[in-house]
């Protein structure tokens, strides 16, 4: 469908800089008309049996299965994140979310209060209304799902804005839910921030935001909901640390540093664990192995099923990516291990590919420490008492997840308590699963998400009900 418009704008391959499609280019008026669709179609929605919005769920998960190739080769081409090791896995545990949400519709109930005999006194979950959600590039299928099926499970219409640099594989994934959804319940739309992002953030008719994205567009849809007093999820930012103890000088924590940091998704998310803190008795052989490690994945073609690591989104954010590299570079107390600034000739250079990228200092508070990069560049950092340690842990406005690895569990538990972070891991650096409440603490957001909990304080309101039963 065409934007009000008619102006269209086109995605980019970023593994050869090539265009591979347009898309209509949605404005204030296509929020109106989405917002408009939406909001007529939540009463009958929203008295929908709960169970039967679950049975809808599982059949958009049944569905999205039979297409995962489909969608992970559209996500690999637009995101450039790699086919085998991301895309597929992405596409994935898409579905995933719908089927664990579409199984959840029963558990939409309240609870009796105890007040006596002559009392009835119940709450009732309701849906909010019409919610507007705004997803990024980076995951752009997954963080979908994770808006959609718990908010329609509950009850609630969506209008949804795709990032404009990932569209395509959000589009398929709303092509194959209008299968089985009444038409207006799922909205979609793709635009550019000012021009169709911020019009669904300030729309009247919206009874909820839900955004996922940078720690700083995070503070404007905050200030967006305040303006209306809406509740607002938040799923921002991240500097996440991996704290190493002196027992864990070993290849399997190397190989979980490697996936904790995202190398294989060039470090494109909020959970990356950036900042490596290794015991100074492991210091110098740890990096030795994680180094080694590193040279051994595979850059390239995101398509190609012997690539391990894909390309940077954009050439906006490779030019920040290689900003930090070079700021790296000249830090007189920074140690390159590993990577460095892209090549400029060869198969590489035709696309926004950073090698990854490993910088020793001895500082928490260097630029590179501090900042969320968002491309893969990792800070290794000594340390040798544990208070300390976590106090540089702590030490960040951040507080998305962490990362533990000892054989010491009593320890990686008292330091789990300590650390500053919705999210932690102890030796394992693996991405969520459905049912785990997953959010942040500090500016990495409000809310949690992945989970029963997080569907019903997201997208359900609760009202009290009490009658007199001796009238």
């Amino acid at each position: 469908m065409e934007a009000a418009s008619g102006e269209a704008f086109p995605v980019e391959n970023p593994a050869k800089r090539a265009i591979i499609a347009t898309v209509p280019r949605g404005t204030a008026v296509d929020v109106e008309l989405a917002v408009r669709s939406a909001s007529d179609a939540f009463p009958a929605w929203s008295a929908v049996a709960p169970r039967e919005r679950g049975r809808m769920l599982l059949q958009i998960a049944d569905a999205m299965e039979a297409r995962l190739e489909d969608v992970a080769r559209l996500i690999a081409l637009e995101t450039g994140n790699a086919l085998r090791t991301q895309a597929r896995a992405e596409a994935r545990i898409s579905a995933d979310i719908f089927r664990y949400f579409g199984g959840l519709g029963g558990e939409l109930k309240g609870a009796t209060i105890p007040l006596g005999d002559s009392v009835l006194s119940y709450t009732r979950r309701e849906p909010l209304g019409v919610v507007g959600a705004i997803i990024p590039w980076n995951a752009p299928v997954l963080l979908a799902a994770l808006k959609i099926a718990p908010a329609l499970c509950a009850g609630n219409t969506m209008v949804l804005k795709t990032a404009e640099d990932a569209p395509l594989a959000v589009l398929l994934m709303a092509e194959i839910c209008q299968q089985f959804l009444p038409a207006g319940v799922l909205n979609v739309l793709t635009g550019f921030g000012v021009e169709c992002g911020a019009p669904l953030l300030n729309h009247p008719a919206i009874a909820k935001l839900s955004f996922t994205g940078s720690t700083a567009v995070g503070k404007i849809v905050m200030e967006a909901a305040s303006h209306r007093i809406v509740p607002v999820s938040l799923e921002l930012g991240g500097k996440s640390p991996s704290i190493v103890f002196p027992d864990a000088d070993e290849d399997w924590v190397v190989e979980g540093i490697v996936a904790a940091m995202r190398f294989t998704r060039q470090s494109q998310s909020c959970t990356a664990g950036s900042r490596l803190f290794l015991h100074r008795s492991v210091f110098d052989s740890f990096l030795d192995k994680l180094s080694a490690k590193v040279s051994t994945l595979r850059i390239g073609d995101p398509l190609a099923e012997d690539t391990d690591v894909g390309t940077i989104i954009n050439e906006r954010q490779f030019n920040r990516v290689c900003g930090y590299i070079e700021s790296g570079l000249a830090e007189p107390d920074a140690k390159l291990v590993a990577g460095g600034l892209p090549p400029t000739d060869g198969p590489l250079s035709e696309g926004y590919f950073v090698q990854p990228t490993i910088f020793a200092h001895t500082s928490n508070d260097w630029r590179l420490s501090r900042e969320e990069i968002f491309g893969p560049v990792l800070v290794a950092i000594p340390w040798t008492d544990e208070a300390d340690v976590i106090r540089m842990a702590n030490d960040t406005h951040y507080g998305l997840a962490a990362y533990l690895w000892t054989h010491d569990i009593g320890k990686a538990l008292r330091t789990a308590h300590q650390v500053q972070a919705g999210w932690v891991q102890i030796n394992q650096g693996t991405g969520q699963s459905p049912g785990q409440s997953y959010g942040g603490y500090k500016q990495s957001g409000l809310g949690r998400e992945f989970s029963l909990e997080a569907m019903l304080d997201s997208f359900t309101q609760l009202k009290n009900i009490t009658v007199n039963l001796t009238r």
